[in-house]
C-alpha cells in the first residue's frame, strides 16, 4: 500500500502534501507547520509506515514529548485508533504491530519496559520523559530508574511537539541529542522537533551548536499554502480587539476577585448559543475564581475547566467534553482554560479571550479559534486580549519583556489568522544548562551522603513551573505499609501550591505522609518538597474539587477514586517480593533460567561480541549470592543458623520477601563471589557490575546505608547493604555444570585506593563508565536484568 492510501485509511482524511513528504522521505530534524494541519497524525502515521516497511533509520521507540500533561490522554487516544486501523495490515505482513503507552506515572512495569525488541509508542509529558532521561524518573521506583534511562536513550525516536513551550527542558532535550551523538548509544537514536513557531537557534546549546546549523527543516511552500484545505486555515478569519478587562495591581487582590467579576460579565455578553467560547488565563487560581465567578450567575451555557491540577480520571472526562460536539441550537458552551489547552488540543472556539503571553504562546491560542476555517463570516469569530499591568508585581509565569513584545506586536494587528500572524524572534528559553559533566554524575543513583537526590527539575522545567504529586486516602488508623497510589489517584501541584496546602495541612500533624523507600513504611512529611516528589494526603482534610482540581485552601472532604490498585514506585531498598513465588525454584535451576533468557535476548537484539560474553557470564552468575544463609533462612523460613544441608532456593513461596538482616542484598554477595573467582581479563570489572546492578540497588558506589547496623559495636570488620566481610557462601552449581567453590567473602574494594582485591569499586565502575558511556552500560544492565525478571515471571507461572 503506497503512503498515501496508508495514511487515509489510518486517520480517514487524505494527506497534505508536507504529510507524505514525511512519510516517505528521510526524517528529518525539524517540522514548522501551522497549527491545526495535523503535525501529531504526520509524524505518528510516518513512523507507523516505515516501521511497517522495516526502515533501517526508524528507531523502534518513538517517545512523544508534549509539554503540557492535557495533551497525553487526548493524543494517546488518537494513536490508538491509529493503531487499530493499522493492524490488519501489521498482521498480513507479520510485522510487530507497535504497543501504544501513556506515560502518567504510577504505571508498572508496562511491556515496553519489560519487552525490548517490540516495537512501543510512548507518550508523556516533558516532566514524564525527561526525567527519566536524567536517570531520576519522576513517578516511579528509583530502583527502575536505570532501566527506564537505557530504553529512551537506545532505540529511540524522540519527538519533541510544541516546542516553544518547552521552557528550560527544550535547552536539555538539546543538550540530550548532543551527548547521545557524542557518547554512542548502543542502539542509533534521534530527535526530531516541532512547532507551528520555530526558530533554530533555540536548540544551538554549547553542545549542539555546530550541527544546528546543517538540520533540515520541513515547512509549507508556496504551493502548500494555495491548497484549498490549507488555505483556508491559514486564512481563517479572527478579528483581534482588546478586553475591557485589564488585570492591574488593584483588581488582582483577594484572590482577584475583582477581576474575575469584571472579566465574567464580558465573557457572558460575548457568548454565542450554539457555539463554544475559550478563556485562556495565566494562572490556576485565576481559572478557578473565574469559573466560580461565571457560575454564580447560572448561565444557561454548559461551563467546565481546563488545567494541568486534575487527577487523571476527572482529567480524561474533561477531554472527551472538549472533543464533543456542540449543538448549534444549545445554549453553547464555556471553557475556563489555563495554557493547557496552547498546543495539541483539537478543538475550536468562536470567541477567544485570553491573557496576555509571549508571542509564540499567543499563536497557540489563536490557534483554538476558528481553527478549521468554519466560521466563514470574517465578523464572526473574535479575539478579545485582556492586558496585563507592567511592574505591577503581579505573579507570572512570563518575563515582562516577552509581554511587551508581544503587546507591541498586538497593538499592530487587527486580525490574528495564521496568514496575518509575524513570525518570532523570540530568544531561547534562559535557565539551568546541562552540562555533559553534570549529566554523567546523574549515572550514579545512590543518594549523596546527607540523603537528598540531584534535584533535575531545573533542567526539565522552569523553576517556577514544577510539580510533584498528592494522592488522597483515609488516614483513620495505621496506615498500611504495602500501600501504594495508583496512576489514576495522582493530582500534581506546582511547588507554590504544595507548599500552600501542607502549609495549611501543617496545623494537622498526620495528614500528609510519604513513603520511606529505606524503611518501607509511610512516615510523617516534614522535609522541603522537591519536584518528582509522591505525598498521601488525609482525604478528610480537603485539598481537591472535582469541579475545580487541586484548591490548597478547600477543607471539603476529597472523594476517593474507585478500585484505584497499585503501582509499581514503592519497592524499598530490602525487599526481594520477585522472590516470593507459588512454588520453591531451586538456585541452579533459576541460573539455567536466566542465562537461556539472556541468550534470547542477544539473539532478539543482535547483540555479541565482548559485550555479549559479559552479559551472559552475569546472567550465569547473577544471584550466585543467593547462596548466602541470610538469603537462605528467607527462602526456608527459619533463622539463618538452621539452614545446614536444606537445598539452595532462589525463590519460595515462604518468604515475605524481607531478610533478618537489614538492608541485605544478595546481588552485593554475588559481585564479591565474582571477583574473588572471575578470570583476570578485560571482561571481569563489566561483568561484575552487571552482577551487582540487576536489581537497580548496588551501582555506582559502595558503602553501608545510614542506619545500617554494624555485626558487632566498635570497630569491626567492613560491612554494607547487609553483607559483612567473612560472611561464607556455600558451593554453587552453575549452569555449565561446575561449582563455584565455597567462598569466603571480603570487603576491600570499599576502600578507597587500591587494595587486596585491586581497585576500588568507585575506581572499577568511573572506568566502565569512561568506557562503555552511560547509554551502552545502562543499556547492558538492563538486558541483564529483563533476563532475570523474564525467568522468573516464567517460573512463577510454571513455565520454565
Amino acid at each position: 500500500m503506497e503512503y498515501s492510501m496508508f495514511f487515509h485509511h489510518l486517520t480517514g482524511n487524505p494527506p497534505f502534501p508536507y504529510q507524505v513528504k514525511l512519510g516517505v522521505s528521510p526524517w528529518l530534524d525539524l517540522v514548522e507547520i501551522p497549527t491545526g494541519l495535523g503535525k501529531t497524525a504526520a509524524i505518528v502515521v510516518a513512523w507507523l509506515y516505515k516501521r511497517l516497511k522495516g526502515d533501517a533509520a526508524t528507531p523502534r521507540r518513538l517517545l512523544y514529548c508534549l509539554p503540557m500533561r492535557v495533551l497525553v490522554e487526548q493524543t494517546a487516544g488518537n494513536i490508538t485508533t491509529w493503531l487499530e486501523r493499522a493492524a490488519p495490515l501489521f498482521g498480513a505482513a507479520e510485522v510487530p504491530l507497535p504497543g501504544s503507552f501513556p506515560l502518567m506515572g504510577g504505571e508498572r512495569n508496562p511491556r515496553w519496559v519489560e519487552d525490548p525488541g517490540s516495537p512501543a509508542i510512548i507518550v508523556g509529558t516533558q516532566d514524564m520523559l525527561l526525567s527519566r532521561a536524567l536517570m531520576r524518573g519522576y513517578g516511579m521506583s528509583r530502583y527502575q530508574w536505570p532501566m527506564h534511562f537505557a530504553l529512551v536513550h537506545n532505540d529511540a525516536f524522540w519527538v519533541f511537539d510544541e516546542i516553544q513551550l518547552m521552557g528550560a527542558g527544550l535547552a536539555t532535550s538539546a543538550q540530550l541529542e548532543a551527548f547521545r551523538r557524542s557518547l554512542g548509544p548502543a542502539r542509533p537514536s534521534r530527535s526530531l522537533w516541532v512547532s507551528a513557531t520555530l526558530n533554530r537557534d533555540w536548540l544551538a546549546t554549547v553542545d549542539l551548536k555546530e550541527q544546528v546549523a546543517s538540520f533540515r527543516c520541513l515547512g509549507l511552500d508556496a504551493a502548500e499554502m494555495e491548497e484549498p484545505v490549507v488555505a483556508r486555515r491559514r486564512q481563517a478569519g479572527k478579528r483581534l480587539s482588546r478586553a475591557g478587562t485589564m488585570l492591574t495591581a488593584e483588581n488582582s487582590k483577594q484572590r482577584a476577585r475583582q477581576y474575575v467579576a469584571g472579566l465574567a460579565a464580558e465573557v457572558l455578553a460575548r457568548h454565542q448559543p450554539g457555539t463554544t467560547t475559550l478563556v485562556v488565563l495565566n494562572s490556576v487560581e485565576r481559572t478557578q475564581a473565574l469559573l466560580a465567578a461565571i457560575d454564580r450567575t447560572g448561565p444557561a451555557a454548559e461551563t467546565f475547566l481546563v488545567h494541568s491540577r486534575f487527577r487523571p480520571g476527572e482529567r480524561s472526562r474533561l477531554n472527551r467534553r472538549l472533543a464533543a460536539p456542540v449543538p448549534a441550537d444549545g445554549p453553547g458552551r464555556i471553557i475556563v482554560a489555563t495554557q493547557a489547552v496552547e498546543a495539541g488540543v483539537d478543538m475550536t472556539s468562536r470567541v477567544l479571550f485570553t491573557e496576555l503571553a509571549p508571542w509564540s504562546s499567543l499563536v497557540q491560542r489563536f490557534g483554538r479559534c476558528n481553527r478549521y476555517g468554519e466560521v466563514r463570516d470574517p465578523a464572526g469569530a473574535g479575539v478579545f486580549w485582556i492586558d496585563i499591568q507592567d511592574g505591577a508585581g503581579l505573579e507570572s509565569p512570563y518575563d515582562p519583556q516577552s509581554l511587551a513584545a508581544s503587546r507591541e506586536n498586538l497593538l499592530h494587528c487587527d486580525g490574528v489568522s495564521p496568514a496575518e500572524l509575524p513570525g518570532t524572534d523570540e530568544q531561547a528559553p534562559v535557565g539551568h544548562l546541562l552540562r555533559r559533566r553534570d549529566f554523567l554524575e546523574l549515572f550514579n543513583t545512590d543518594p549523596d551522603l546527607s540523603g537528598f537526590d540531584v534535584d533535575v527539575a531545573p533542567y526539565i522545567r522552569d523553576t517556577s513551573d514544577t510539580d510533584i504529586f498528592f494522592f488522597w486516602r483515609s488516614l483513620e488508623g495505621e496506615v498500611d505499609p504495602e500501600l501504594r497510589p495508583a496512576a489514576d489517584e495522582l493530582c500534581r501541584a506546582s511547588l507554590r501550591q504544595a507548599a500552600a496546602l501542607l502549609k495549611r495541612l501543617g496545623r494537622q500533624q498526620g495528614h500528609a505522609l510519604f513513603r520511606d523507600s529505606l524503611a518501607g513504611e509511610w512516615r510523617p512529611f516534614r522535609d522541603r518538597i522537591r519536584p518528582g516528589l509522591v505525598l498521601m494526603l488525609d482525604s478528610g482534610a480537603g485539598g481537591y474539587s472535582v469541579r475545580y482540581g487541586l484548591q490548597p485552601e478547600s477543607r471539603v472532604p476529597v472523594p476517593a477514586v474507585e478500585n484505584p490498585g497499585q503501582d509499581g514506585a514503592g519497592e524499598t531498598y530490602g525487599n526481594d517480593w520477585r522472590s516470593l513465588v507459588p512454588e520453591p525454584v531451586p538456585l541452579a535451576q533459576h541460573l539455567a533460567d536466566t542465562l537461556a533468557r539472556a541468550r534470547q535476548l542477544c539473539r532478539l537484539l543482535a547483540l555479541d561480541g565482548n559485550e555479549r560474553d559479559a552479559l551472559l557470564a552475569a546472567a550465569a552468575r547473577h544471584d550466585v549470592g543467593k547462596a548466602h544463609p541470610v538469603f537462605q533462612a528467607t527462602m526456608h523460613g527459619c533463622s539463618p543458623g538452621e539452614t545446614g544441608d536444606r537445598p539452595l532456593l532462589a525463590k519460595s513461596p515462604k518468604t515475605s520477601g524481607r531478610h533478618r538482616r537489614r538492608y541485605f542484598r544478595h546481588e552485593l554477595a554475588s559481585m564479591l563471589a565474582w571477583l574473588l573467582h572471575a578470570p583476570s581479563d578485560g571482561r571481569t570489572d563489566l561483568v561484575a557490575y552487571l552482577i551487582a546492578a540487576h536489581h537497580g540497588k548496588v551501582r555506582m558506589s559502595l558503602r553501608a546505608m545510614p542506619d545500617e547496623p554494624a555485626p558487632r559495636p566498635g570497630f569491626g570488620p567492613r560491612f554494607a547493604r547487609g553483607v559483612w566481610e567473612g560472611d561464607g557462601l556455600p558451593p554453587v552449581r552453575l549452569p555449565d555444570g561446575a561449582m563455584l567453590p565455597a567462598t569466603r567473602l571480603r570487603l576491600d574494594i570499599m576502600e578507597l585506593g587500591r587494595g587486596g582485591m585491586g581497585p576500588s569499586w568507585a575506581e572499577r565502575t568511573q572506568r566502565l563508565l569512561e568506557q562503555y558511556g552511560p547509554f551502552r552500560l545502562a543499556w547492558l544492565e538492563t538486558l541483564v536484568r529483563l533476563a532475570d525478571w523474564l525467568a522468573s515471571g516464567a517460573e512463577q507461572e510454571g513455565r520454565s
